[in-house]
């Protein structure tokens, strides 16, 4: 069934980047439905280890990968405890991280609150053990915080006003559907940009509520330490904070030293750890985006491992 609404980003891109050896064990931070674990363990003879914080996603990749026998091992855990959750495993080194990001196919067609195309319980919680939820913070934090999270986490331009609007419609009644809130946006905003806001209110209060850019730093940088020398990661981002973030981490771990010229000896102590292969985002190509709309804004880097951490 889970081929139905899943089909793998940037796959073949992903597997060039990503596959640098034939053995060895590579982690799928955000395994999904599996699409991508599936051609990694087709086209190697190494293990994976996947990751995902929905229970029930991580039942459909068992279910699909199940042939695969003990090559591969999904945990139940967000991906920014790759560390400790390897450590635990007694797996010292890794030969790549891959982490396709953002709310899956399945999670936005299948309710929680993630779109604004369904009336359904404003939820949004990836996962459900979390005590915070989408509803929760439209009615229990302040106008400026409210505003704060739209403008930051969705860039969007009417945050403010947005805001207000919020608090307005509160306080005739508790906001707890997607179809409150889109009424509520709909009428501080026009037909023209109608959509545009939608999403990107939306996608402020997924980031907020699963706190998914802190994930991301945290998880990048655990995958650093635990990455063999000539190991790649590999990150497929669909907007412009989380591909920030990836290219700014990138950029600061491919740095050499930074100490002024005149100081002639280095006393900052700056290394280069990795080499950045995608000097520009990898995007899809018009075939796959007619195929998989919703591959449209995804951008695809990735680093290699040139130096050993002591």
């Amino acid at each position: 069934m889970e081929k139905t609404f899943h089909i793998p980003v940037l796959l073949e891109e992903t597997m060039k980047y990503l596959i640098t050896r034939n053995d060895g064990i590579y982690v799928d931070g955000t395994i999904g439905a599996g699409g991508h674990s599936e051609e990694i363990l087709k086209r190697t003879n190494a293990k994976v280890i996947g990751f995902d914080i929905d229970p029930k996603i991580v039942k459909i990749a068992q279910e699909r990968l199940k042939n695969y026998g003990d090559r591969v091992l999904i945990l139940n855990r967000n991906y920014a405890s790759v560390k400790e959750s390897l450590k635990e495993l007694g797996i010292e080194k890794i030969s790549g991280f891959l982490l396709d990001l953002g709310v899956s196919s399945y999670q936005l067609d299948q309710g929680g609150g993630f779109s604004y195309r369904f009336d359904e319980k404003l939820d949004m919680r990836m996962d459900r053990s979390s005590d915070l939820t989408a509803s929760d913070i439209l009615n229990e934090s302040s106008e400026k915080e409210i505003a704060d999270i739209i403008f930051k986490f969705g860039e969007e331009p009417k945050a403010k006003i947005i805001a207000r609007e919020i608090i307005r419609y509160r306080q005739r009644k508790r906001i707890e559907t997607t179809g409150e809130l889109v009424k509520i946006i709909d009428k501080v905003v026009g037909k023209k940009y109608r959509l545009k806001v939608l999403a990107r209110v939306f996608q402020s209060l997924r980031i907020a509520v699963n706190k998914e850019l802190d994930n991301l730093k945290m998880g990048l940088e655990s995958a650093i330490d635990v990455l063999e020398k000539g190991g790649r990661i590999v990150v497929i981002s669909y907007h412009s904070l989380e591909d920030r973030i990836v290219k700014n981490f990138f950029k600061s771990n491919e740095k050499k030293c930074i100490c002024p010229p005149d100081v002639g000896e280095c006393k900052c102590g700056k290394v280069q750890v990795v080499k950045i292969l995608t000097k520009k985002p990898i995007t899809p190509k018009e075939d796959e985006i007619s195929l998989n709309p919703r591959a449209r804004s995804a951008k695809l880097r990735a680093c290699e491992k040139i130096l050993e951490l002591e």
